[in-house]
């Protein structure tokens, strides 16, 4: 009897093993550190999603001086998540991504600005100094000032660009005028810090005319000609969505899962929950799929920047829609 026990308990390891070697590695790198903007990802992690379609993924947290496009062409990921006017601004400049996915619908993006300053419309930002975030961040800030008009060189009638980083400081300590925000995250640091919403002034992206597409999945136009790949991007993708779904509508639990695989413990409950129910508005609605309206409202945006414009020219291959159409 032992000797049976023994050999069905060898066969069960050795089958456990030859599937573990089965599964396929994948690497996503994230645009920002570990909070609820990546929840989806997370929770297809723990709730072994990504095991159900053989896949061992890492997940490796971005933040203020991580560009996604530089991680993904030195050989550092599989998988991006990236902003479109980064990822567009990127393959003009010699790296070739191509969007498979695009998990969010809307853009969440803001300046927000204290009202004391006097800001009350677009056309108070001259002479202003505005906070923004760099490493392919700036690009839909760049392209709305261009298409105002305004210089982003601190000279005559233009803006100051502050060089902003991972908190809402400049705001606070009164070194800008007007902060870059995000409806789920930074717009909501400030409120926690004391500064009532009636003291402050939001410009969203989305109500001036230049929201762009955020929060793409991403990979290099050469991993596409690879079947196996295209396989496992396809799962990847599959499961990812089935993450989101399930953070949607467990917005608590989904914040509670991305607490826990913050290693920084620099998130807390309270704002993780709330960035949750914010990004649920975001993802609502998507299957993954990039609807090619959105994506030729981001490129026309993007092309429409006066002298200065972010891509000068049409995109070509800079979507697919081989990893999910067939979802």
């Amino acid at each position: 009897m032992k000797k049976l026990i023994s050999t069905t308990m060898g066969l069960a390891m050795s089958l456990a093993a030859g599937s573990a070697l089965a599964a396929d590695d994948l690497t996503l790198q994230l645009k920002w550190v570990t909070q609820a903007q990546f929840a989806g990802y997370y929770v297809a992690k723990e709730k072994g999603y990504y095991d159900e379609v053989d896949l061992n993924v890492t997940i490796k947290p971005g933040g203020p001086d991580i560009a996604p496009a530089q991680v993904i062409a030195g050989g550092g990921a599989d998988v991006i998540v990236d902003w479109m006017p980064s990822a567009l601004a990127s393959r003009e400049k010699g790296v070739p991504l191509v969007n498979i996915a695009q998990p969010f619908k809307k853009s969440g993006m803001m300046l927000t600005c204290l009202k004391e300053t006097g800001i009350e419309s677009p056309e108070d930002f001259p002479g202003r100094t505005l906070g923004v975030w760099f490493f392919g961040n700036e690009y839909p800030f760049l392209s709305w000032m261009s298409q105002l008009g305004i210089p982003t060189d601190g000279s005559d009638g233009g803006v100051t660009v502050l060089k902003q980083g991972f908190n809402v400081d400049p705001l606070l300590q009164k070194q800008a005028d007007c902060i870059s925000t995000m409806t789920y995250n930074e717009y909501w640091q400030v409120i926690d810090a004391g500064i009532a919403s009636e003291d402050l002034i939001t410009f969203k992206y989305e109500d001036q005319g230049v929201a762009t597409l955020e929060d793409g999945l991403y990979v290099m136009e050469a991993d596409l000609d690879d079947e196996a790949k295209v396989d496992m991007f396809k799962r990847f993708v599959e499961a990812s969505m089935k993450g989101w779904k399930y953070a949607e509508e467990n917005p608590d639990e989904a914040a509670e899962i991305v607490l826990e695989f913050d290693e920084t413990g620099a998130q807390t409950e309270k704002h993780q929950k709330r960035m949750m129910g914010e990004i649920a508005k975001l993802t609502a609605g998507s299957d993954g799929s990039l609807d090619p309206a959105d994506y030729e409202r981001t490129v026309n945006s993007l092309l429409s920047g006066g002298s200065d414009p972010v891509i000068t020219k049409e995109p070509e291959g800079a979507y697919t829609d081989k990893i999910t159409g067939g979802m």
